[in-house]
């Protein structure tokens, strides 16, 4: 099977590009050789700064929940693939540029919420659908962008909020138009290939120790909630209702 990016390094810079048609939602085995690709990246010395960008028609629509829906025993998988590929991001010591477009929604918040910067296009929305989709998690990568209450808003709402609104609230460091979008993170990474690898290395170390909290222990408290979740009837009906493109009928009390 077929690895669903591409990966290129010119001039100490590393771009990661998503390439799954149609909505670069990835099965467990996609996920496992995303976060393998990133951790590689961070041990290259041919590469200083690694860039995250997609093709097609959104960044990434997070899971592929016709998987989970088919066999839903694959979720413990999905997390470990999950939370493998946010550490990777978090945790490597090369700092990754996230270049956003289209629809930013589950596994595709864990990727923005643990990167070092984030360029969106003015066409970008990011959402957290996952209440919808009969799991949890995201929040504590989310929260990594946006204040708490805005968090809570688009976790129960399962609303997106646009470019424009992410730039307001301080998550992404430019608004570009579409077709800027890649030169504008490669713009930045130039900059940070420039410099010492040693120190840039030391300063990403040096943030994340400075962080409230611990971003991976946070997320893996969350997916214990997925894995309780999916212990519910009401779990089973988000996917199979989204999978068949109809309303959810939740008949269970809780």
């Amino acid at each position: 099977m077929s690895k669903p990016f591409k990966t290129t390094i010119n001039n100490g810079i590393a771009e990661l590009i998503f390439d799954k048609p149609p909505v670069n939602a990835f099965s467990s085995q996609g996920w496992a050789d995303i976060a393998t690709e990133i951790e590689d990246l961070g041990n290259n010395d041919e590469c200083r700064v690694i860039i995250i960008a997609a093709e097609g028609r959104g960044f990434c629509a997070g899971v592929d929940i016709k998987e989970l829906d088919a066999d839903d025993s694959l979720i413990v998988k999905v997390n470990k693939g999950n939370y493998d590929t946010f550490k990777a991001i978090h945790l490597n010591p090369k700092p990754v540029i996230v270049a956003v477009h289209g629809f930013v929604l589950g596994g595709g918040i864990g990727i923005s919420g643990a990167a070092d910067v984030i360029v969106a296009s003015e066409c970008a929305t990011f959402a957290v659908p996952e209440v919808d989709r009969g799991a949890m998690g995201g929040g504590a990568h989310l929260q990594r962008m946006f204040p708490v209450q805005k968090v809570r808003y688009m976790y129960f709402t399962g609303l997106p909020i646009d470019a424009q609104e992410a730039y307001r609230l301080g998550a992404v460091e430019r608004v570009v138009p579409r077709e800027e979008l890649l030169p504008t993170a490669r713009e930045i990474a130039e900059k940070i290939a420039e410099k010492s690898p040693r120190m840039i290395a030391l300063a990403k170390e040096a943030l994340n120790g400075i962080e409230d909290g611990n971003l991976e222990d946070k997320y893996r408290s969350e997916q214990g909630f997925t894995l309780e979740a999916y212990q519910s009837p009401d779990s089973a009906e988000s996917r199979d209702a989204f999978v068949n493109k109809r309303d959810a009928d939740f008949k269970e009390k809780n």
